[in-house]
């Protein structure tokens, strides 16, 4: 079992800068891949960006350059610093672990203001 919080959500203008941290009740080291979705109203949920516990990572297209995942094994954390956020970014955003099945944690709204 592995229970996720995430935090670090809220509002922000266009350009801003947010970081979400998702913390695992579990030592993230044995999870294989951890990862950040979003799902905007009226879309179907998306990969954001994940990373594996062997250090490889993937982003979607449309956040290259502009998010960076990381992930702190000593504080069971991932986190995702999200800059030059644009309005089309306004989602909730759900931390995700890969751990024999895959774990949600309750999600995070972020709202990107024009």
């Amino acid at each position: 079992q592995v229970q996720l919080v995430e935090s670090g959500g809220g509002l922000v203008q266009a350009g801003g800068s947010l970081r979400l941290s998702c913390t695992a009740s579990r030592s993230i080291s044995s999870i294989s891949v951890m990862g950040w979705y979003r799902q905007a109203p009226g879309k179907q949920r998306e990969l954001v960006a994940r990373v594996f516990s062997g250090g490889g990572i993937n982003y979607a297209e449309f956040v290259k350059g502009r998010f960076t995942i990381s992930r702190d094994n000593a504080k069971n954390t991932v986190y995702l610093q999200m800059n030059s956020l644009k309005p089309e970014d306004t989602a909730v955003y759900y931390c995700n672990a890969f751990y024999a099945k895959d774990y949600w944690g309750q999600g995070t709204r972020v709202t990107v203001s024009s």
